[in-house]
């Protein structure tokens, strides 16, 4: 499919603000891409597709990951917030014809991420959470501050992701996914 065809169907299958996000990130991720010396195309549409599940009914999403999805723990797997992950990588490769291992990973990692991210997974991640269209600007500036640090900025970046949403989680009483504390832990020894 080309950028315009899956645009169409995005616009088909995602709520107005979905699909405005979807684009904005696309955009930054396009640009992380560019400031990283990553290819850009790639970038540009894994972030489009990032989230093409997250307007699933979630009986649906569930219904996937049963039938198609073995890689994904018990309690991703019954979060609203982050099954459309993993559907949305699934998708991306049954719907929307992408073949590229990197793109699909990096589509199944942007909400929980996972040790041993590549520079690549970590832009998409990145980009989901600062993406100007949609994302608050006190949020985004905490997380683009640490892409201007002269070493590990892509580590730092998601470091303080990892750290806002933690301590939101927290405030709010939700369970928090094993993978995203074992990431949290990763990224602390390597930036201390």
């Amino acid at each position: 499919m080309s950028i315009e065809e899956i645009k169409k169907e995005l616009k088909r299958e995602l709520n107005e603000e979905r699909y405005i996000h979807s684009i904005g990130t696309a955009e930054t991720a396009q640009k992380l891409a560019k400031d990283f010396g990553l290819n850009e195309q790639k970038a540009y549409i894994a972030g489009l597709l990032h989230d093409c599940a997250k307007c699933m009914d979630f009986e649906l999403s569930k219904k996937i990951v049963k039938d198609h999805i073995v890689d994904i723990d018990e309690s991703e797997r019954e979060n609203k917030k982050t099954i459309h992950a993993p559907v949305s990588a699934y998708i991306a490769e049954e719907k929307y014809g992408i073949t590229d291992k990197e793109i699909i990973s990096a589509i199944r990692l942007h909400t929980i991420g996972k040790c041993m991210m590549s520079d690549f997974e970590k832009i998409i991640f990145i980009a989901d959470k600062i993406e100007h269209r949609t994302r608050e600007k006190e949020y985004r500036e905490q997380i683009e501050k640490c892409l201007e640090e002269k070493e590990n900025p892509l580590d730092k970046a998601m470091f303080k992701s990892f750290e806002i949403t933690i301590e939101s989680l927290l405030k709010r009483q939700l369970p928090i996914c094993y993978t995203t504390i074992n990431v949290y832990n990763e990224l602390i020894f390597k930036i201390k």
